[in-house]
C-alpha cells in the first residue's frame, strides 16, 4: 500500500496543468457520447426507447469502474490508473467507430461502457489535483483542474461538427476515431505528472467505511452531489435527441452542447475562492438553485434559444453543485483513506446516474420534453432541502 509526501509549489503547479490539459481532452470524450449517443442509438437500436441505452451503458462503465480503479490507486498509484484509462479511450473511440460501420447497436452499447471507464478515471484528475497540495489550496487547486474543461466544451463538440460527416454514410465513424486519437495525447500528458505515492510501507488503512459515512454532513453531502450529477446527465442526455425530435439542426445541437460543456468549466476559475469564502455545501445550494432556473427555462419553450439559455443554466449550476459538493467530500478523509472515500463518493454519484440516463430517453420518447423536466425538479428539492435542514442543524 502507498504512502505519500507533500510536493513543492511548482510540482503542484506542474500537476495541476498537466491534469487540467488531460482533463479537458478527456472530457473531450464524455461530450462526443452525449452529443451523438441518443441520436446514434435512436438510428440502430432496435426500438426507439432504447435510443439512450448507450449513453446508460456508459454511466454504467463509469459506476462500475470506480471501486475498482479505486483499489488499483491506493495499491499501485494514480498513474498506473490515469494510463489505465486513456488505454480504454483509445479502444472506445475504435470500438465505437467500428460498430457504427457495421451498425451494431451491441457493439456500439460495450463502446459507451468502455468509454464509461475512461470517464471515471478523467473525474478522479479533480481529487489527483489535491495531493500533496495544503488545505488551503485543495479546494482552488480541484476547482482550477475542473475549469480545464473548459477547453473540452472547444474539442468535443468541434471534433463532432468537423468530422461527423468525413465518411458518408457512415455518420459520426470518423468522429470517433478522432476521439480514440485525442484520448492517446491525454495519455502523454498525464506521463508528466508527478506522483506523491514514494513507496509501499505503510500499513495504515485508515477508519472503517462505516464510521466514515456517519460523519455528520457526510451523507448530505454526498446526496447533494449524486443529485447534482444525476440531473444534469438525466437532461443533457435527452437534450441533443429532443432537439433532433423539434426539428433543430444537428450543427445548431452541437452549439448549444458546446456551450453547456463551457458553462460547466468555466465557473471553475472562481469557483475554489467562492468556496473558500462562504463554504462548499452554500455554494452547491446555489448550484442547485441555478440548476432549477434551467429547468424552468426549458418549460417555456422548445425554439432553440431556450435549450440553449437551458444547458448554459444546467452547466453552472452543475459546476457550482458538483464541485461545491467534492470540496466537501475531501474534508471527510484522512490522507491514507482518500481513494477508498473518493471512489465510494463517485461510485454513488454514478450509481444514480444510471437511472437517470436510462429512464430520460424513455421519458422522452413516451411523454415528451417537458416530462423530462418536470422529473428533474422533485430530486433537485430534495437535495436543496437536505443542505437547508442541515446547515441549520449545524447552527
Amino acid at each position: 500500500m502507498t504512502t505519500e509526501h507533500a510536493l513543492s509549489v511548482p510540482e503542484q503547479n506542474n500537476n495541476i496543468i498537466r491534469l487540467a490539459s488531460a482533463q479537458a481532452l478527456a472530457g473531450a470524450n464524455s461530450v462526443v457520447f452525449y452529443a451523438t449517443g441518443a441520436i446514434v442509438g435512436d438510428t440502430i437500436a432496435p426500438d426507439a426507447t432504447l435510443s439512450t441505452l448507450p449513453i446508460t451503458m456508459f454511466v454504467l462503465g463509469m459506476a462500475a469502474s470506480i471501486l475498482p480503479f479505486g483499489a488499483l490507486a491506493r495499491y499501485h498509484g494514480r498513474k498506473t490508473v490515469f494510463m489505465t484509462g486513456t488505454g480504454a479511450g483509445v479502444i472506445t473511440g475504435l470500438t465505437a467507430a467500428l460498430a457504427v460501420v457495421t451498425g451494431s447497436f451491441l457493439l456500439f452499447c460495450i463502446a459507451a461502457f468502455i468509454g464509461g471507464t475512461y470517464a471515471a478515471v478523467a473525474l478522479s484528475f479533480r481529487f489527483a489535483a489535491t495531493d500533496g497540495v495544503s488545505p488551503a489550496r485543495r479546494a482552488r487547486a480541484l476547482s482550477l483542474v475542473m475549469g480545464g474543461g473548459v477547453v473540452a466544451g472547444v474539442i468535443g463538440p468541434g471534433l463532432v461538427t468537423g468530422t461527423m460527416n468525413l465518411w458518408p454514410p457512415h455518420t459520426f465513424a470518423i468522429t470517433f476515431i478522432a476521439q480514440g486519437l485525442v484520448a492517446a495525447l491525454s495519455a502523454v500528458i498525464l506521463m508528466g505528472v508527478k506522483p506523491t505515492e514514494v513507496g509501499t510501507v505503510s500499513t495504515s488503512v485508515g477508519r472503517p467505511i462505516s464510521e466514515i459515512i456517519r460523519q455528520p454532513g457526510f451523507a448530505r453531502t454526498v446526496f447533494s452531489g449524486a443529485v447534482t450529477y444525476m440531473v444534469m446527465n438525466f437532461l443533457m442526455t435527452a437534450a441533443p435527441l429532443s432537439m433532433h425530435m423539434h426539428g433543430i439542426s444537428q450543427e445548431a445541437s452541437n452549439l448549444g452542447i458546446q456551450w453547456h460543456v463551457i458553462a460547466m468549466y468555466a465557473p471553475g476559475f472562481f469557483t475554489g475562492k467562492l468556496i473558500s469564502r462562504f463554504g462548499a455545501l452554500r455554494v452547491a445550494a446555489v448550484g442547485l438553485l441555478i440548476t432549477s432556473s434551467a429547468i424552468f427555462i426549458g418549460l417555456v419553450g422548445t425554439e432553440i434559444q431556450h435549450y440553449w439559455l437551458s444547458l448554459i443554466l444546467l452547466g453552472i449550476g452543475w459546476n457550482f453543485g458538483f464541485i461545491g459538493a467534492s470540496a466537501r467530500i475531501i474534508d471527510f478523509h484522512r490522507p491514507e483513506e482518500k481513494n477508498q472515500v473518493q471512489s465510494l463518493n463517485d461510485f454513488v454519484v454514478f450509481g444514480v446516474m444510471i437511472f437517470g440516463s436510462f429512464s430520460s430517453g424513455a421519458l422522452l420518447n413516451l411523454y415528451g420534453w417537458n416530462a423530462v423536466l418536470w422529473g428533474s425538479l422533485v430530486p433537485i428539492s430534495l437535495a436543496f432541502l437536505a443542505i437547508i435542514v442541515g446547515e441549520r442543524a449545524k447552527r
